[in-house]
């Protein structure tokens, strides 16, 4: 009788592969649901500390099957395989575990471009419940955050703003409604702006001659760009814009024309205050002479702007 050996688990498991490139966190919370609702088990991955330099932010996460697919990213995309690697075996043992890469590691022969260190949790997913509850809350624009707990292999949902980072013995990681512009004024500037946003990866909404948004339609995680040639025309939208939330406000023309457009707010009613909001000239660079530089200069000045937003909502937080 010829004995047999038992087989490695974990030399018979599947190579991972990429299932799509993207680091957008709705993304990849939606591609977890749906590999759960496919049957497939599934691991959620968050970057949960850094030590020294990473190329990646607190809280970035990953999602890994058990057949090997995957998407997201926690690092620079060098490690990105070989973290999915380590999260199908704790898929295949059905254990939440830690994972160390670059500076402290045992894993040697990973070095971590920034040069420092980054821990990450693997979360084997119980169910997708959790996950659908903050996607339906994102959907409609409502800031949540996924509560986990390493010791209690728990995972919960928090309504409201947070900052990603530790609240005792849970790691928060913080989820805001995908940034969305609403752009106005002559067709050509809007669509080369809209074109510009979208492939940056904003929702973006283009309104058409005459229509104004309510305030309520413009949240704190929508930017506003008016890129009218006429400011009686604007004046709609930009107050509408003016009595909203909308992170950014930004407006076409130059110092004169911004001086005609207080003056005009100023008459309506407008406090000097609330002017001070608005960007103008709009973009990140003055005398853009064409619609494609001064799309790329609008849609960097909006990524500017909520960036600093973020930075500073984070450094606030963690006070």
């Amino acid at each position: 009788m010829t004995a047999r050996i038992a087989a490695d688990p974990e030399a018979l498991a599947p190579e991972p592969r990429v299932a799509f490139i993207s680091d957008d966190a709705i993304d990849i919370l939606a591609f977890a649901v749906q590999s759960l609702e496919e049957g497939r088990a599934a691991a959620l991955i968050t970057l949960v500390e850094i030590r020294g330099g990473a190329a990646r932010r607190l809280g970035a996460q990953m999602v890994v099957r058990d057949d090997g697919l995957y998407c997201g990213f926690v690092s620079g995309g060098c490690t990105e395989a070989a973290v999915a690697a380590e999260a199908m075996i704790a898929l295949a043992k059905g254990m939440d575990r830690h994972l160390l890469l670059g500076e402290g590691s045992p894993f040697f022969d990973i070095v971590l471009p920034c040069g420092g260190g980054i821990t990450l949790a693997i979360h084997v997913l119980a169910d997708a419940a959790v996950l659908r509850q903050a996607l339906a809350a994102l959907d409609r624009r409502m800031p949540v955050g996924l509560l986990y707990h390493p010791g209690k292999r728990a995972l919960h949902l928090r309504k409201g703003e947070a900052a990603s980072g530790w609240d005792g013995e849970w790691f928060v990681r913080a989820y805001r409604a995908k940034p969305r512009i609403v752009v106005a004024g002559t067709p050509l500037e809007v669509g080369a702006v809209a074109r510009v946003a979208v492939a940056a990866g904003y929702e973006t909404v283009a309104l058409e001659g005459g229509q104004v948004p309510s305030p309520g339609d413009l949240d704190a995680d929508t930017a506003v760009a008016l890129l009218f040639h006429d400011v009686d025309r604007e004046l709609p939208v930009l107050t509408a814009a003016l009595a909203s939330d909308a992170f950014y406000v930004g407006a076409l023309g130059s110092r004169r024309t911004h001086a005609k457009r207080c003056g005009a707010l100023l008459a309506c009613g407008q406090a000097e205050s609330v002017l001070a909001r608005i960007k103008a000239p709009i973009g990140i660079f003055d005398k853009a002479r064409d619609a494609r530089a001064l799309a790329i200069s609008v849609v960097a000045d909006i990524a500017h702007a909520r960036k600093r937003l973020e930075t500073a909502f984070n450094r606030n937080s963690h006070r």
